[in-house]
């Protein structure tokens, strides 16, 4: 193991664009297409409005991703949002981006999708786990079998990304597939009814945090930008073609659900299984099962992409100086950053164990929210800034198209403040519980220099 003292943007360069793209699209593609629409269904009671709403996400996604594309071609290094916050705010600001990440972003989302992995995984086995002993062996067994092979280097790592990645999408369009050739659905279930009242703008805006929460990872790609070959031209694409590819399979896969079945009985309980209902619907019963693996391989290829995305962010924050070195630590012909990839997977073994990461994912998508505006908004700051500085590609339809994010993202978070002020306040909490970390380590790290 060598210790690394090297800029986060020195890191080798073996990462392409299809490989990146399978990083982007299955840490978005998870189980939020397979369950949200159901919440919908029973609070807009229209076809055409959940559309539309889906639509509105892709929208909203896709202005965050031309965003980021501006600020990773331009500093193409590890750490993602990490890094330009950096740049726009200064360290303490990215010290709290990358303890948000660390202690809630990517760790309790890698538990909370691993213990998902299991309770599903459990239904195609008549296995009784009745103090839920064996799903938690079965969530620890999947983390770190993958954090395994992303020990093991990037290049075993993306192998195992690209197969989960290329498997999950082909499930979903034979699932799609065999529905249209065998299943008895109707394209007229797309027809409005004037059975549901019109509904309030509260009914919308939930609707829209449910949609932005099955978008969310489009920006999964830009912690890698320190390993992406040719990242000037692969960032962009990557992030916006996997944008767009996501939102195009999200769109045809509601549209599939609404062929299956008519709105109202997609609002019928049980409202969170909709690909089930809809697989049972067109292909009978033992059709939900085909449905339980697709979410399986889901689940897998989203824990990979975190267990890979995420430890960059802490390998920069060692690498400027904000955590012990230790974490820069690399290991591999690729400089696989081993002790940061530690590091995650065991808080997220420790919130598995704990069974409080429920809690936790409940409230981080508000701090991921908060982040990802400050990001965006980091586009403008640096315009102004550093005219200068090198841009190989820049936001189109600037400034509207960082300000509809931004003001997209106000709305929603005062919205969620606003409707459930525990859970938000409860994520700012956790946000600022970084500063007297950050405050203790740049003393002692201060007092370390004075002595050198």
């Amino acid at each position: 193991m060598e210790k690394t003292k090297r800029n986060p943007s020195t890191l080798p360069r073996y990462i392409g664009w299809f490989t990146a793209s399978c990083v982007l699209v299955s840490s978005v593609v998870g189980t939020g297409i397979f369950t949200t629409t159901g919440f919908m269904a029973r609070d807009l009671g229209h076809p055409g409005l959940i559309l539309s709403i889906w639509l509105v996400g892709a929208l909203i996604a896709l202005a965050g991703a031309l965003s980021y594309s501006e600020l990773g071609a331009a500093f193409p290094v590890a750490g993602g949002e990490y890094a330009y916050l950096r740049r726009a705010y200064g360290p303490f600001v990215g010290f709290l981006s990358g303890w948000t990440s660390f202690s809630i972003g990517f760790s309790a989302a890698i538990a909370a999708s691993t213990v998902s992995f299991a309770v599903y995984f459990l239904q195609l086995l008549p296995l009784d786990d009745e103090k839920g002993l064996l799903s938690t062996t079965l969530a620890l067994a999947l983390l770190w079998s993958i954090t395994g092979f992303h020990l093991a280097g990037g290049g075993t790592g993306g192998t195992l990304q690209r197969n989960l990645t290329v498997l999950k999408v082909g499930a979903i369009l034979l699932f799609i597939v065999a529905g249209l050739i065998v299943g008895a659905g109707d394209w007229a279930h797309l027809a409005p009814t004037n059975t549901h009242p019109v509904p309030g703008i509260g009914s919308y805006v939930v609707s829209l945090i449910f949609v932005l929460y099955a978008y969310s990872g489009w920006n999964t790609s830009a912690y890698l930008a320190g390993e992406i070959i040719d990242p000037a031209r692969t960032i962009p694409r990557t992030m916006i073609g996997g944008t767009l590819f996501v939102a195009l399979l999200y769109l045809i896969l509601n549209g599939f659900y609404f062929y299956a079945l008519p709105v109202t009985e997609l609002a019928k309980p049980p409202i969170l299984p909709v690909a089930d209902k809809v697989a049972r619907a067109l292909l009978g019963f033992e059709a939900s099962r085909f449905v339980t693996a697709i979410l399986c391989l889901s689940i897998a290829g989203a824990v990979s992409a975190m267990v890979w995305a995420g430890p960059r962010v802490y390998y920069a924050m060692a690498q400027d100086g904000l955590i012990p070195s230790v974490f820069a630590n690399t290991s591999g012909r690729q400089s696989t950053p081993i002790n940061a990839i530690l590091l995650q997977s065991l808080w997220a073994s420790a919130l598995i164990l704990s069974g409080s990461f429920e809690q936790l994912v409940i409230y981080s998508g508000i701090a991921s929210m908060l982040f990802s505006a400050l990001a965006v908004g980091a586009v403008p700051i640096l315009r102004r800034r550093e005219p200068n500085l090198l841009r190989p590609y820049r936001t189109p339809l600037y400034p509207f198209v960082p300000a509809f994010y931004l003001f997209v993202s106000i709305v929603i978070v005062g919205s969620a403040l606003y409707e459930r002020p525990v859970e938000g306040y409860l994520g700012i909490a956790t946000i600022l519980a970084g500063t007297p970390l950050y405050l203790l380590w740049r003393r002692l790290h201060g007092a370390e220099n004075r002595g050198s």
